[in-house]
């Protein structure tokens, strides 16, 4: 039976019949009859029945395969023979070929860990092909698949008596092992497909037993740390030549709650650390004289192996060793015994500044804060029981509230205003810091009656940086968090700021004084504030003007962060739902205090630079007041003698107090490969850890000496790259094209992305606070975050596969579509994208969408009846409206993609033909087109080759 035409294309064919056997990417079939689709996979038979109940094409006119925007993603696939990939039979998204499911995926098709497999799956364009997340290549044996698992294991004696000896590889063995292979590919002729950013790292590829167990764990998850390299140079002067850059991504926390991502803790309080360079027993030191000595893979160093190592004492019995997660695990967290402690572990601290000048309660910013405190009291980390909670409200004056606890007969919260704002002295600071739990009633009965105090406060003053001297007096012998909740500029006493901005400076080189700090108290305060245990965190809500430049400075020394609300106002639901949702979630998440992060690697390699949030105490020691669980650090890596090991490793650990009061060590340990080859170099580069590493680069060449400086920094360094793989890999030939790894195929995208960014961007219409906030966003976002950050996600909605927006048979998890290049070229008049760079996401509806598009999405017959701007998807009783939401709900999913993270991101519903200012805020995501000042991906990739070239 043949479908009737409904009117709105062949996107979704209305028929049953058809869609039951149409595969789940219909427009990869070349036809709906094509005879070569395939079996619907499962997921595609739910799929099928999912859309029983309503199908529908939103197209203009009957939709000719091959015109939407999820129709071949990646541009064509190369044609047989080119680049050594033949056809494949089954094209996949993006020009990828389908993947056996039998084959072992391997990086551009190279056997899988250098060894040959019959059969083994032919390569995608520019031979790159997707490898298995999170390799097991740790696991020692791998190499060898299988067999070498096996003999591993019978070296292992699993289950021997404790103290017996596993076997132990040859020092100085002959590498058995090839790296990954280098696939050139032609930038210019293979376009270049988004879905290639979300593909895990090269694959770390060790010698067979480097490390004691066979644990498939026994290599740090690139979730936690990456490096920029996978297989690292064994001099100084090989990495010189590379142009490329050592430096470890480290993320410490994949989520906000140990809950959400535990890992394995040692707690029977047993550490051996190497008595010379202090690294921690791991899983890549060798035994020695039957068990009772281990010799440290940093510094060679022997140590004995503490006679508690092979005991419980809890059990009051012998343990196999080989079983303990420190040998089993790259990441592991000890509890720490009472030489770890300074002083007493101390407890967590909240002090909450309240701006209650004029502009923060017409805006409802006092009253939406303290109920969202008021509903946030359980989520509040205080298993231990003894959180404090203090609270200050700030004008021209400060008002400090003595609470008393919940038994005291006259529970009435008092207040104190204290004028004097040089030298503010503490009314009764013992009543200043109370405890969540004694005081608990009266902590509500306050933030309930907080809004009603400042109701009709017309003052117009801030004075922010003495609040902050007082606070600080306050916490200080006990540390803690500092909350600033702002929406005015800090406009008396000390730290007093200036109205600043100066539209006719910005596009200007002048401009660049905008991003400086205008008062030097804030670096001088936040380093004080480090020493003594003071983390600082700002919310800030100005519809004005607020010095965002010098504001930041207090989160970037303090480890905290900078979250700006520009424009913000309760009365627009949004506003007040998106900073509630994230102040619940901030106050929720589980920090560590008193904190240190130390890089500790192998003899010869030393770490050189730190970036991030957070006060560099020594040559080596990074300090945090307090350790926050979204938020990743960077740090660049030195060859300081050869390397002389066909392994090196680096430790990561950050010791901390848990907020239940247990002081912590969390290790992560990662090895590598190490090469004399500059093609193993470059083919084991990380693309996305490199992009991270030189965006801390441009922030930081952007606040020191200007944007310009930090743009030209970016093309300089990718020109470099281009002309080193040309020069030393390429044989110095181009033909027409610009060669370059498959594996790095996305540095040019990420860095134009970059210098595209509205941190970075040349513009005359960027506010100096907005990009001042987007500064301290680059320099703090984790990977994954960062990556959307540069470059956004962009979806198409009206023509997404049949099993996009419902959950995946198997995991459960919600299915996304394909992701597209960022190109108004994807677009097309009569559809549907969601656009989310993790910050925000723009709903794009086409000027031509059709009616039953608009009523099944939005319930509105018209489209001149939308809502444009901040809003939501309405809910609707339809199969559509249902996965549209899901779809944008599931972008949103940070868990899954091992990051914490509380930002709740605006969604803007967006006409093509509507309201031009936020049509062009949304295109500005739009990377490789060109706008403002920015050139297209086409003109930047032609401006590369002549440089490359000359």
């Amino acid at each position: 039976m043949s479908a009737p035409n409904d009117g709105f294309g062949g996107g979704y064919p209305s028929a049953p019949e058809q869609y039951a056997q149409q595969s789940p990417y219909p427009e990869q079939a070349q036809g709906y009859e094509a005879a070569s689709s395939p079996p619907p996979s499962a997921a595609g038979a739910q799929a099928a029945d999912h859309g029983r109940k309503k199908k529908r094409a939103y197209a203009a006119q009957a939709f000719e395969v091959g015109q939407g925007g999820n129709v071949a993603a990646g541009g064509q696939l190369p044609a047989a023979g080119q680049f050594g990939a033949p056809q494949p039979l089954t094209p996949g998204y993006g020009g990828y070929p389908a993947q056996d499911p039998q084959a072992v995926p391997a990086y551009g098709g190279a056997p899988a860990y250098g060894v040959p497999q019959a059969g083994a799956p032919v390569a995608g364009p520019g031979g790159y092909q997707a490898p298995e997340p999170y390799y097991p290549s740790a696991a020692p044996g791998a190499a060898a698949g299988v067999a070498g698992i096996t003999s591993g294991l019978s070296g292992m004696q699993l289950g021997a008596a404790p103290g017996a000896q596993p076997a132990q590889p040859a020092a100085a063995q002959a590498r058995p092992v090839a790296l990954n292979q280098l696939y050139p590919t032609d930038l210019l002729n293979q376009p270049f497909n988004v879905s290639e950013l979300d593909l895990p790292p090269p694959p770390i590829i060790l010698p067979p037993n480097s490390s004691v167990t066979p644990s498939p764990d026994a290599n740090c998850p690139p979730k936690y740390v990456r490096s920029t390299l996978n297989a690292v140079p064994t001099t100084h002067s090989l990495l010189k030549k590379s142009k490329l850059p050592f430096a470890l991504v480290i993320q410490p926390y994949a989520a906000l709650h140990d809950l959400d991502d535990p890992v394995p803790v040692v707690q029977d309080q047993v550490i051996s650390r190497c008595r010379r360079c202090r690294s921690y027993i791991n899983p890549y030191v060798t035994f020695l004289d039957h068990g009772h000595r281990w010799r440290c893979n940093m510094c060679n160093l022997t140590n004995d192996v503490p006679q508690a190592f092979d005991w419980d004492a809890a059990a009051q019995k012998s343990v196999d060793r080989w079983q303990r997660h420190e040998l089993n695990h790259a990441v592991v967290e000890f509890v720490a015994p009472q030489e770890y402690m300074v002083r007493p572990p101390q407890p967590l601290v909240y002090l909450f500044l309240f701006d209650v000048s004029y502009a923060a309660v017409s805006t409802g910013l006092l009253a939406t804060s303290a109920r969202t405190i008021l509903d946030s009291l359980n989520r509040i980390p205080n298993a231990d029981r003894r959180t404090r909670l203090g609270f200050i409200a700030v004008d021209s004056g400060l008002h400090y509230f003595s609470v008393p606890k919940d038994t005291e007969e006259n529970g009435e919260t008092s207040m104190l205003v204290v004028s004097d704002l040089d030298e503010p002295f503490l009314p009764v600071p013992q009543e200043l810091l109370v405890p969540l739990t004694e005081c608990r009633q009266n902590i509500e009965n306050f933030l309930t009656k907080l809004p009603l105090m400042f109701q009709n406060n017309q003052n117009n003053g801030s004075c922010m940086g003495s609040a902050l001297r007082a606070g600080h007096k306050l916490i200080s012998p006990l540390g803690g968090k500092i909350v600033v909740l702002s929406a005015s500029l800090p406009n008396v006493g000390y730290g007093k700021l200036e109205m600043r901005e100066d539209k006719k400076l910005l596009g200007t080189s002048k401009e660049n004084a905008l991003l400086q700090t205008q008062n030097s108290f804030y670096k001088s305060f936040a380093v004080e504030c480090s020493k003594n245990q003071v983390s600082i965190d700002m919310f800030l809500f100005s519809s004005q003007y607020q010095d965002v430049a010098s504001l930041s400075n207090l989160p970037r020394y303090t480890g905290g962060q900078t979250w700006f609300y520009p424009g913000w106002n309760a009365g627009r639901g949004e506003d007040a739902i998106k900073f509630a949702s994230e102040f619940s979630d901030y106050l929720s998440s589980e920090i560590g205090l008193e904190a240190v992060l130390r890089v500790r690697a192998t003899t010869g390699l030393r770490m050189s630079t730190f970036y991030g949030n957070f006060f560099n105490r020594s040559s080596d020691l990074c300090a945090f007041p307090a350790f926050p669980r979204d938020q990743c650090y960077v740090v660049e890596v030195a060859i300081d003698e050869s390397l002389t090991k066909n392994i090196v490793c680096l430790q990561a650990a950050v010791l901390h107090t848990t907020c239940n009061g247990e002081r912590r060590i969390r290790v992560m340990t990662l090895a590598l490969p190490t090469t004399t080859n500059l093609a193993d170099v470059y083919a084991s580069a990380d693309q996305c850890a490199i992009t991270t590493y030189f965006t801390h680069k441009a922030v930081e060449k952007a606040l020191g000496s200007g944007l310009d400086a930090a743009r030209d920094s970016l093309q300089t360094k990718i020109v470099e790259l281009l002309q080193t793989f040309r020069k030393e890999l390429a044989g110095g030939s181009m033909g027409g094209g610009l060669q370059f790894p498959s594996n790095l195929r996305g540095l040019p995208i990420l860095f134009l992305g970059l210098i595209k960014h509205v941190g970075l961007r040349k513009s005359a219409q960027i506010p100096s606070d907005l990009r001042s906030a987007a500064l301290a966003q680059l320099s703090t976002l984790p990977l994954p975050l960062l990556m959307q950050y540069i470059y956004p996600h962009l979806y198409s909605l009206h023509d997404m596969p049949d099993n996009a927006g419902i959950p995946d048979p198997e995991t459960s998890q919600i299915v996304l579509p394909p992701p597209l290049n960022l190109s108004s070229e994807r677009f097309v008049s009569y559809g549907l994208y969601l656009i989310d760079d993790g910050q925000t996401q723009f709903l794009w509806v086409g000027r031509d969408a059709v009616p039953q598009l608009l009523a099944d999405v939005f319930g509105v017959s018209d489209r001149t009846q939308l809502q444009v701007g901040k809003g939501t998807v309405p809910e609707l009783d339809n199969d559509f409206n249902e996965r549209v939401r899901a779809v944008i709900l599931k972008s949103r999913d940070y868990q899954s993609r091992g990051v914490g993270s509380i930002i709740l991101p605006h969604l803007y519903i967006v006409r093509e033909d509507g309201e031009p200012s936020l049509k062009l805020w949304a295109q500005t995501l739009l990377v490789e087109d060109r706008a403002d000042q920015g050139m297209s991906f086409q003109q930047w990739m032609g401006v590369l080759r002549e440089k490359v070239v000359q």
